[in-house]
């Protein structure tokens, strides 16, 4: 396969990825709600724990590098706290 038709295939995963990325960070909304309701602070440690634990995991069974995942997973569950923020009145997001 040419490196050209390569290159798009890539382009195409990386806007699906931005589509995930626009839909997880989407949801802030209603995981603030939710913590709201439940008493829950916005950044909740222990369930970031869980997250990465659990999508490490899944790439370990992938074959991928956990630790690398756990570091990109890491950067997501920050911008849904920022945006959390900004929702609540917190933030300085635009």
């Amino acid at each position: 396969m040419p490196l050209k038709e390569i290159r798009v295939k890539i382009e195409k995963i990386d806007a699906h990825i931005l589509d995930l990325i626009e839909q997880r960070t989407g949801l802030a909304k209603d995981v603030l709600e939710a913590k709201k309701t439940e008493g829950k602070p916005i950044n909740d440690v222990d369930q970031n724990k869980v997250v990465l634990e659990r999508v490490s995991n899944m790439a370990n069974v992938r074959g991928l590098d956990g630790e690398e995942v756990k570091r990109i997973f890491e950067i997501l569950i920050k911008m849904n706290i920022d945006r959390q923020h900004e929702l609540s009145g917190e933030g300085n997001l635009p």
